[in-house]
């Protein structure tokens, strides 16, 4: 049995599969095994997997019919039989000695699972965003969720290694059917229950496609914006069932909005159903009662947008968007009463909550 499996789903990935099925294999750390679930491929993917599982003993393929990512996952992990579970994307990269470090963390700590820092992979450049910046400044050792809450932002499955034990005692899985950000419930909930290590150094690349398939580059599809909604619901209810009300707020204020203002971009153009759909998503899950949108972490400019979804103004919103493009940053301010404010063009609405106008 080897100590490490590790989950690699694959799907028209015939492009990319080659270098980041050698990314895992070349690790310093080789007692694993590769799991690879060739999810119903046409492009070559599945026949690509075979002749690399010819030539190395420690890969196995699985082929099945197309099933989508999430259940191709699932597969992969009832095959695996290591004592420690990790996932990898067929298109990304598993950087040099990560497995290594992870293991030894997870060796010396006695923790449930591991996590390193992630780099986006553009070409050839990288980068890392300052919230995965922040939570990998210090290593922590064996901490709760309350502890860190803002670990709370770090859904994504592939720069984790997992004790084996800890995921089937907790029966986790990815959620069943064709959707999207399907990390996210998953890992929302090995982190509100697990005792974690996390580690300094970059473990694992994140490759940005140029050609329009990543989920990042659709954010104008009303289907990504369901399911994007749909994952928050599912992690705000675990996260407030599980955790105490300080890392639940956190979580509303920090976490539970990063990646809204590209919903609220694609708003130019959108169909009235994806603006309600939208609206109703921003008033779901930012009560007035305890965290409103205006009142979360996010740059100014992004409240403004959220608080104009949330009331419905759609077009003032999409002229808030012409406006915005044409400023400088920081936003230009003009003095009132002897105090400072924004200079934006509905600054001088009555109903503006005061967070929306002060610098």
């Amino acid at each position: 049995m080897p100590r490490l499996s590790v989950v690699v789903p694959a799907y028209q990935v015939a492009d990319w599969l080659a270098e980041s099925l050698a990314s895992v294999l070349d690790q310093s750390f080789r007692d694993l095994e590769v799991v690879v679930v060739d999810d119903g491929s046409t492009d070559g993917t599945g026949d690509l997997a075979d002749r690399i599982a010819a030539g190395d003993a420690r890969v196995r393929v699985l082929h099945q019919a197309n099933a989508g990512l999430s259940a191709a996952r699932n597969v992969g992990v009832e095959h695996a039989t290591g004592e420690l579970l990790a996932f990898a994307d067929s298109d990304d990269l598993v950087l040099p000695g990560a497995y290594q470090r992870m293991v030894a963390s997870l060796d010396a700590s006695g923790s449930d699972l591991v996590i390193g820092a992630v780099q986006r992979l553009h070409g050839t450049e990288t980068f890392m965003t300052p919230l995965m910046r922040a939570n990998h400044e210090q290593p922590l050792t064996g901490v709760r969720i309350d502890e860190a809450p803002l670990l709370l932002a770090d859904v994504f499955a592939w720069n984790k290694v997992f004790r084996r034990s800890f995921w089937d005692a907790h029966d986790l899985m990815f959620p069943g059917g064709r959707m999207r950000y399907e990390d996210q419930p998953a890992m929302t909930t090995a982190l509100v229950l697990a005792r974690i290590d996390s580690l300094v150094e970059p473990v694992y690349q994140w490759r940005v496609r140029d050609d329009g398939s990543s989920i990042s580059q659709q954010r104008g599809d009303i289907r990504d914006l369901a399911d994007r909604l749909r994952t928050k619901l599912w992690a705000l209810e675990t996260v407030r069932e599980r955790t105490t009300p300080r890392t639940a707020r956190v979580f509303v204020r920090r976490v539970l909005p990063i990646d809204m203002w590209e919903y609220f971009r694609a708003v130019p153009g959108c169909s009235d159903d994806y603006f309600d759909l939208l609206r109703h998503g921003v008033n779901e899950l930012w009560l007035p009662d305890s965290v409103p949108f205006e009142q979360t972490a996010l740059p100014l400019r992004q409240r403004i947008m959220g608080w104009l979804v949330g009331r419905g103004m759609r077009r003032e919103l999409e002229e808030f968007l012409v406006w915005l493009d044409g400023q400088p940053s920081p936003l230009p301010t003009r003095e009132v009463g002897g105090r400072t404010v924004v200079d934006h063009p509905y600054a001088d609405l009555p109903e503006l909550p005061p967070e929306l106008v002060t610098p």
